[in-house]
């Protein structure tokens, strides 16, 4: 892989996992063809420990419509009657994706990353309004999204440390074996690469700042290469 890639491909890493989730979910279908259910219009659970918010505000937060949301919302509590998925749950779906890896460890730091609230557990807004960027966000959100799943400990900046913590999840989850094969020293060599392109001012940090402007670059690069293919 091209290092110039590399955050697209984190990128691409995040959606594709949060597809398997959703496939796990039983959610991954056309959602157009649902019919309405006014049932579910209201989502209201008589037997749940965390009752979500209203469908007016749902739509209003995401890029979804009336019926889509109540289709999601149907996947949803077919999977957590409670309302709520916790982080062992989320590692068990991922690691059915993964057999020949360990995703472990990746699946925890996406966790945090929808879990909003830092409670230890997703709701369902945490999951429709997350889903919402990955599909129908702008770029730019999208950035955004992917910045906060590198910012471990939510400090606003992303270091050596995380960047590598998280290259090491991703190359763990991918598994030892794949072809070609990948050397040891791959992550810390690709997180090298990653701050000389990024750190603009060589503070030893990177800010969302300078993460969007140097993956907003390296869009539009591939983009006219593309154009001009």
């Amino acid at each position: 892989m091209g290092i110039q890639g590399m955050e697209l491909f984190a990128i691409g890493v995040v959606i594709i996992l949060f597809m398997a989730v959703l496939k796990q979910f039983g959610i991954l279908e056309p959602m157009s063809s649902f019919e309405d259910d006014s049932s579910d219009s209201d989502l209201e659970l008589s037997t749940v420990r965390h009752q979500p918010e209203g469908l007016d505000q749902l739509q209003a937060q995401t890029k979804f419509t009336r019926k889509e949301l109540q289709s999601l919302y149907r996947g949803f509590k077919n999977e957590c009657p409670s309302g709520l998925v916790d982080e062992e749950t989320f590692k068990t779906i991922y690691s059915q994706f993964f057999p020949q890896g360990d995703a472990t460890t990746y699946a925890h730091f996406l966790f945090n990353a929808f879990d909003i609230d830092r409670n230890g557990s997703i709701r369902f807004e945490d999951f429709v309004i997350g889903l919402s960027v990955l599909l129908r966000g702008s770029v730019t959100e999208k950035l955004n999204w992917a910045f906060n799943l590198y910012d471990i400990n939510k400090d606003g900046y992303i270091t050596k440390e995380e960047m590598l913590a998280i290259m090491k999840s991703i190359y763990d989850m991918m598994g030892r074996y794949t072809y070609p094969c990948v050397r040891d020293e791959a992550p810390s060599e690709h997180v090298d690469k990653f701050f000389q392109k990024m750190d603009k001012n060589r503070d030893g940090v990177v800010t969302i700042e300078e993460f969007i402007e140097t993956c907003q670059k390296v869009t539009h690069f591939f983009t006219q290469t593309r154009e001009h293919m």
